[in-house]
């Protein structure tokens, strides 16, 4: 197990105190192999881009645990121009943060929000790669919507070549994902194939792509079936660390709070078969993780949806939402502080520990039950929740039934393997309920956000904006409702199915 031990100097400036200087920007890409007499066809729209020569050097421990993480740390020169690079997973996509610096160490400002990946381990050169890059920009209705870029990489070792390649990168630009497929259709036509997944610097160390685990068996027993639902949710969590401690993208904590809470629903359907004071003892500092991140979450989703509420509003009405997103932007600021503070605490790094420890080994006790008996014990809760319900529930009420419908939901993909179609409906249907559930509750949450606001506005035309807006929430919340007693009893219908 790796040290976890953050070795920070007292000298490192705190993340946020070094964003401002920080340049930020998603990648979404499709990578393909080509051939040595590859060359770019005509693309509708296309415009050449002058040839460029990149220099990068790559960073990494020893043991290459940046790579392994899907992490990637590069000095980029081009033109005499020097630039840290880091990229870092965000959900299925990838943030690349950038600083202009012209020092040969990592920024401190990259090593910290690398600390739980590093522990007390250095950071070295890897590799060097030398890429020429030619490409075109795609534009669409005078809109760009991707860049392709053509690179023939060599890899350079103490001076001399090791190895020589080239390969194909499509990246969107703009909202536009099927442009992205158009564009791939077009370049296989041409010559391109299927890339094996792996980074430059995978193929330039020869490493082997990073994988998660394939799942045990069906009739594995089940504390393999455990062990391997907690080690991708802890992979997933780690993952996503260093995106949060950024705090410039709100997707990255969403994914942390995701695992954390998956990591206490794998513990909690697998509580009969684990020690009960190790398993609880686990789930109460996940708890508590959770609970330093939700504030944040919650936020997020408020700024994203009142944003786009304001971009659906007449000019001369979006000024009070404008002053309403930006007053929860300043609270967000606030927030993240507090989570960067639970995030660098002795607390944080045993629990990661802990979690570590508990992918590798969990406190199994011998028991008769199975998967089946798990996922049955916790869509039985479910309901049971469901028929306490009556004609017209409480908000607290559906917001019971939505914790459960979660623990069903992810008691059912942990016994997804041995279950097979009848637990894969069940998901799906739960996911919906979840979908209609979290809207209700987003819902409820914006009203109340905007009554509070309401309370400082100061103009009768503000006051209507922020009342009609208020409107649109109940009625949000009540066609939400309409809908989810229908949904419930798909759900229950597929879970019987899947576990009586």
């Amino acid at each position: 197990m790796r040290d976890l031990m953050m070795a920070r100097s007292t000298t490192d400036p705190p993340v946020r105190a070094c964003s401002r200087a920080l340049t930020s920007t998603i990648e979404r890409e499709i990578k393909l192999c080509v051939d040595s007499d590859f060359r770019l066809p005509h693309v509708p729209g296309g415009v050449s881009l002058p040839r460029r020569l990149l220099t990068s050097t790559y960073y990494d421990t020893a043991a290459h645990d940046l790579a392994q993480a899907r992490i990637t740390l590069r000095l980029r020169s081009e033109r005499g121009k020097r630039a840290w690079q880091l990229k870092i997973p965000l959900g299925l996509d990838r943030q690349e943060v950038e600083l202009a610096d012209r020092h040969d160490q990592p920024p401190a400002v990259f090593r910290e929000l690398l600390a739980l990946h590093l522990g007390a381990d250095q950071l070295v050169p890897v590799a060097t790669l030398r890429v020429w890059r030619t490409g075109l920009r795609v534009r669409r209705h005078r809109a760009p919507v991707a860049e392709i870029a053509l690179d023939s990489v060599t890899v350079l070792t103490n001076g001399g070549v090791t190895q020589r390649f080239r390969e194909l990168e499509i990246e969107q630009h703009g909202p536009d994902a099927a442009a992205l497929e158009e564009l791939e259709q077009l370049l296989r036509r041409a010559g391109a194939r299927d890339h094996d997944g792996r980074p430059k610097l995978f193929r330039a160390l020869s490493l082997a792509a990073p994988a998660p685990d394939a799942p045990p068996a069906p009739d594995a027993p089940v504390a393999m079936h455990v062990r391997w639902a907690l080690a991708q949710q802890v992979r997933w969590l780690l993952a996503h660390d260093p995106g949060t401690r950024l705090g410039t993208e709100a997707e990255s904590l969403h994914q942390m709070r995701v695992a954390t809470r998956r990591l206490r629903a794998v513990l909690r359907a697998a509580r009969p078969v684990l020690l009960p004071d190790w398993a609880a003892s686990l789930q109460g500092e996940l708890s508590w993780l959770g609970q330093a991140l939700g504030p944040a979450r919650d936020l997020d989703v408020q700024i994203a949806h009142f944003t786009e509420a304001a971009a659906g509003l007449d000019v001369h009405d979006r000024p009070p939402l404008a002053r309403l997103v930006t007053q929860l932007r300043s609270q967000r600021e606030h927030v993240h502080q507090a989570v960067l503070t639970e995030l660098n605490s002795a607390r944080y790094v045993e629990l990661i520990r802990r979690l570590q420890q508990a992918a590798h080994d969990p406190a199994m006790v011998e028991s008769p039950l199975t998967l089946h008996d798990l996922a049955s014990q916790e869509f039985k809760k479910l309901r049971r929740a469901v028929r306490q319900l009556g004609a017209s529930p409480e908000d607290a009420a559906l917001h019971e039934v939505r914790i459960k419908t979660k623990r069903a939901r992810y008691a059912a993909e942990l016994a997804l393997w041995s279950a097979g179609k009848p637990a894969s409906r069940f998901i799906k249907r739960a996911r919906a309920v979840q979908d209609l559930l979290g809207t209700f509750q987003d819902a409820l949450q914006a009203e109340i956000a905007l009554r509070a606001f309401l309370k400082t506005a100061t103009t009768v035309h503000a006051g209507f904006v922020i009342g009609r807006l208020v409107e649109r929430q109940r009625a949000r919340r009540e066609t939400a409702r309409k809908s989810i007693n229908k949904s419930l009893k798909n759900a229950l219908k597929q879970g019987q199915k899947a576990w009586d």
